[in-house]
């Protein structure tokens, strides 16, 4: 029966990687969060729908953002890691 005893080497921060990550997020975030406003606001006129319907489909394409930008930095995260055991 073999047991592994906990790890107690520590973790250091890998700051090229976090950077790296930060500053494409950074980018990529601007992107999808304006074309969550203008496509939002160009659906709104498309379907003829008023203000408030147009401040919700973009608050839907905004929260859609948020999720895609979530993703973003998971899969970024594995490639990049932030952290190395030191």
């Amino acid at each position: 029966m073999s047991t592994q005893a906990p790890s107690t080497a520590s973790r250091q921060i890998v700051w090229p990687s976090v950077i790296t990550v930060i500053s494409a997020a950074i980018l990529i975030g601007a992107e999808v969060f304006g074309a969550a406003f203008a496509g939002g606001w160009a659906l709104a006129i498309l379907f003829g729908l008023d203000d408030m319907a147009a401040h919700i489909l973009q608050a839907v394409l905004f929260g859609l953002g948020v999720l895609i930008m979530v993703a973003f930095v998971r899969a970024a995260q594995r490639i990049e890691p932030f952290t190395r055991r030191g």
